[in-house]
């Protein structure tokens, strides 16, 4: 286990330097607000739509095609969005509903789980944990979409207003034009797909260091409740749920764990682009991003161990 948990570390220090760098460059007056809303507009209308399109488009749909996995990890993807969203109801100020809701079930998979998975189980982890996070780009986008339109400032949650806010989202737009390139295996010009990585390439850190540019010791405390609620929520309730559900199911062995290490990912940076992008509460969705990136050092190591113990993976 000392080897797994090196393994999640060396995955979120980068994370946290790069929040930190983004603290000590908005302390140092190097960038400053005027640069942190340019910068998150460019990584929700350009970049982040990129990174996706590309990770869509370099997709081996046809490997490890596994419908029962797939259609379990949507439909527990889905689910968890709505119980974090009726807990949401009950216990969270209505304007800040949407981001805890957000924060609750947008796992960052394409970083940490994937790299997770690979780095346990290999091609067979890649394969599996690529089309996994294939799935579910357009499931978080599109839940996301919807509760932030409907808690957002000055919103108007009618549902011409979501179905507006969904199919004008840059990064749904981005998944979709990638699907048919994928599904029909269409090539593209390798000129474009060089100039499509470089930009890419500056969605993660750009978005960090925004997310650490946000951050100071008086939102924290601001936002500490509510976010370390949305935070148990994401890193225990809902990982302890979801895979206690695909055990009840029967899956064991490799399968189980990429789905752990799913459920049990870390929120998202892009809930913070997204969040900011339509005027919310871009400082509670900054604390929950740190809150469960610092707690999955010790989740998913807590949750792989016990795993191991019981002889189910």
């Amino acid at each position: 286990m000392l080897a797994v948990a090196a393994q999640t570390l060396a995955i979120t220090a980068p994370v946290f330097a790069m929040l930190f760098l983004g603290v000590a460059l908005k302390r140092l007056r190097w960038i400053d607000t005027p640069f942190i809303d340019t910068a998150s507009s460019l990584v929700f209308r350009g970049t982040m739509p990129t990174l996706l399109f590309l990770g869509v488009v370099k997709a081996d749909l046809d490997a490890a095609m596994q419908p029962q996995l797939l259609t379990y990890f949507f439909l527990a993807t889905t689910a968890s969005f709505f119980v974090a969203w009726a807990w949401a109801i009950w216990r969270v100020p209505f304007e800040d509903r949407g981001i805890y809701t957000q924060g609750a079930f947008r796992g960052n998979n394409g970083i940490v789980g994937l790299a997770l998975a690979t780095s346990m189980y290999g091609d067979y982890g890649l394969s599996v944990g690529s089309l996994l996070a294939a799935l579910v780009i357009l499931c978080y986008n599109a839940l996301s979409a919807v509760v932030l339109a409907i808690y957002s400032p000055g919103a108007k949650p009618g549902a011409r207003a979501i179905v507006r806010s969904i199919v004008s989202n840059p990064m749904i737009i981005g998944v979709l034009l990638a699907v048919p390139i994928a599904y029909w295996k269409i090539p593209l010009p390798q000129w474009f797909l060089t100039s499509a990585e470089y930009f890419a390439q500056m969605t993660l850190p750009l978005a960090l260091i925004c997310i650490g540019g946000t951050l100071s010791l008086a939102s924290l405390r601001r936002s500490s409740g509510t976010a370390i609620g949305s935070g148990m929520m994401k890193m225990v309730w809902l990982p302890l749920l979801s895979t206690s559900g695909a055990w009840l199911l029967g899956f064991r062995g490799a399968d189980l764990a990429i789905l752990f290490l799913y459920f049990a990912s870390p929120t998202a940076a892009a809930s913070f682009v997204m969040a900011r992008a339509v005027g919310a509460n871009h400082e509670l969705a900054a604390a929950i991003i740190v809150i469960t990136t610092l707690a999955a050092v010790v989740t998913t190591n807590i949750g792989l161990l016990l795993l191991q113990w019981g002889g189910w993976i």
